[in-house]
C-alpha cells in the first residue's frame, strides 16, 4: 500500500523504522507537528519524526492544523491508501479522516477499551496495572472508540517507569503496526468494535497530578514517581522549594515516621507516607542537577523531625 506517517515524538520512530523496513508498503510521505521551541535559546527545532524522515529522503508535511486547505489538498494529490498514526498529536477532522482508502490506523499504547487517551503508560503504572500493551485501531472521531485490528501484551515490571515502558511498548508495537498494514493489504485482517465494558480514560497527567501526597500509601508513592517520570516529573516541597523525585523505594521495614517525614542516615534517606516509608534513592532539587538522595540530606543537612510537602 501507498502510506501517509504521522506521528511526532521519538516515540514514534520505531514505527516509522519498521514501515520503512517491511518492503511491502511505500512510506509517500510524513506527517508532523510544526518545528518548536526547544532548549535554553528556544530555537526551533523539528520533531524526531520529521528528523527521520528527512534522513530517509521523505516527503514532510508540518500544516499547523490538519483541517489547513492546503495541507489536505496535498494528501488528496498523494491518494494514500492508509495512514498510519503513531502520537501525531492532533485532532484529525472528518475531511481528513476521509481521504485514504482504508482510513488512519493508529498505534494506542494500551489494551483498549482500558485507558483511552493521551498518557496511557503513565495511567496503567500510577493504577497498579500487572499488564498493558499496545493496540492498533481505525481512527474514528471519538476518543480512542474506533474498532481494533490487533494487540499485544507488555508486563509492567515493579521498577518501570512510564519511560521504560514506553520504549519497550514503542518497539513491540512498531512490529504490530507493520502487521496490521500487512493484514489490511492482504484483506485478512478485519477491525472489531471495542468492548462497551471496561473503558478507562487516561487524561494528560499535569504537574499538579505528579505532586506527591504523603499520607497515601508508598505502593501509591511508588506508583506516581514511577508514573510521571520522565515527565512531567513527582515532585515534592522542601522547606518551600520544590524537590523532584526521580527515584523512590518502598522500605516496608520502616514503619516509624509519620507522612513526609524524614530520617537521614549516612547513606540513605527515608521519608514516611500513610503505610511505611520510601527510601528516596534520587532527588533533584529546584535550579539545581539530579543527586542521590544521601548527597542532597547531607547537603541540606536535615533536622529531627523535619517534613516533605506542606
Amino acid at each position: 500500500m501507498k502510506l501517509v506517517f504521522a506521528g511526532t515524538p521519538e516515540v514514534a520512530v520505531p514505527a516509522l523504522d519498521a514501515l520503512l523496513a517491511s518492503g511491502r508498503h511505500e512510506v509517500a510521505a510524513v506527517v508532523t507537528r510544526p518545528d518548536a521551541p526547544a532548549g535554553r535559546g528556544r530555537r526551533l527545532v523539528a520533531s524526531p519524526v520529521a528528523e527521520r524522515a528527512e534522513e530517509a529522503g521523505i516527503e514532510v508535511l508540518k500544516p499547523g492544523r490538519p483541517k489547513d486547505p492546503d495541507f489536505l489538498e496535498r494528501l488528496r494529490e498523494i491518494a494514500p491508501d492508509c495512514c498510519p498514526v503513531v502520537a501525531y498529536g492532533a485532532l484529525l477532522p472528518r475531511v481528513a479522516l476521509d481521504i485514504p482508502a482504508h482510513g488512519w490506523v493508529n498505534l494506542h499504547f494500551s489494551l483498549l477499551p482500558a485507558w483511552r487517551g493521551a498518557a496511557p503508560v503513565q495511567h496503567a503504572i500510577m493504577a497498579g496495572d500487572e499488564i498493558t500493551g499496545a493496540s492498533t485501531f481505525l481512527i474514528e472521531e471519538g476518543l480512542d472508540s474506533g474498532p481494533v485490528y490487533g494487540t499485544v501484551t507488555e508486563e509492567i515490571r515493579p521498577t518501570d517507569t512510564s519511560g521504560d515502558l514506553l520504549t519497550r511498548l514503542a518497539f513491540a508495537g512498531a512490529g504490530l503496526l507493520a502487521a496490521t498494514m500487512d493484514g489490511i493489504e492482504d484483506g485478512t485482517l478485519k477491525a472489531v468494535p471495542q468492548l462497551a465494558e471496561g473503558v478507562s480514560l487516561a487524561p494528560k497527567v499535569n504537574v499538579e497530578d505528579a505532586r506527591v501526597d504523603w499520607g497515601t500509601p508508598a505502593l501509591r508513592v511508588d506508583r506516581v514517581v514511577r508514573g510521571c517520570t520522565p515527565a512531567p516529573g513527582a515532585w515534592t516541597t522542601f522547606r518551600g522549594e520544590r524537590l523532584k523525585i526521580v527515584q523512590a523505594r518502598p522500605v516496608p521495614e520502616r514503619t516509624d515516621l509519620t507522612p513526609g517525614q524524614l530520617s537521614a542516615g549516612k547513606n540513605n534517606v527515608y521519608a514516611g507516607t500513610g503505610s511505611y516509608a520510601v527510601e528516596l534513592l534520587w532527588v533533584q532539587p529546584q535550579g539545581k542537577k539530579p543527586m542521590s538522595g544521601a548527597a542532597w540530606a547531607r547537603g541540606v543537612r536535615i533536622t529531627a523531625g523535619e517534613t516533605l510537602g506542606d
